[in-house]
């Protein structure tokens, strides 16, 4: 079977589902360790892991200002716990965790295309449901 790419189809943060725009590239990180391999005096090397989260990054969501979806995704950016997350692709994968919205702005949303960049990250990896 060949490698399927393109599109996400949707994705649902807390419960609430969200159209992602066709043309959007996002990059995903499973979450896991980064290595980083040190040397020793005598020319022997060890390795130092460092646990990463997952991330989720450049997903550009439909805004409906009818269901309240800025006020919904800020809600989810303000709170001091991780939802449940889980993204459709093209492929029909499904890829599930919990986390949060991140980032280091507030939620814009681009009145003209009634939408909003968003980047999800959260704790141990995101899985294949």
């Amino acid at each position: 079977m060949p490698a399927v790419g393109g599109s996400i189809e949707s994705i649902s943060i807390d419960g609430r589902t969200f159209s992602v725009a066709a043309d959007a590239e996002t990059q995903r990180a499973l979450g896991g360790f980064q290595n980083e391999v040190l040397a020793n005096g005598d020319g022997s090397a060890r390795i130092q892991k460092t646990r990463t989260p997952w991330s989720w990054e450049g997903l550009t969501l439909t805004i409906d200002d009818d269901r309240g979806d800025h006020e919904f995704l800020q809600g989810v950016a303000d709170g001091n716990a991780f939802v449940p997350i889980a993204c459709s692709l093209a492929s029909g994968e499904v890829y599930q965790g919990e986390g949060i919205i991140a980032g280091g702005e507030a939620i814009q949303m681009n009145t003209q295309n009634a939408t909003a960049e968003v980047s999800l990250s959260g704790p141990r990896k995101l899985t294949k449901q």
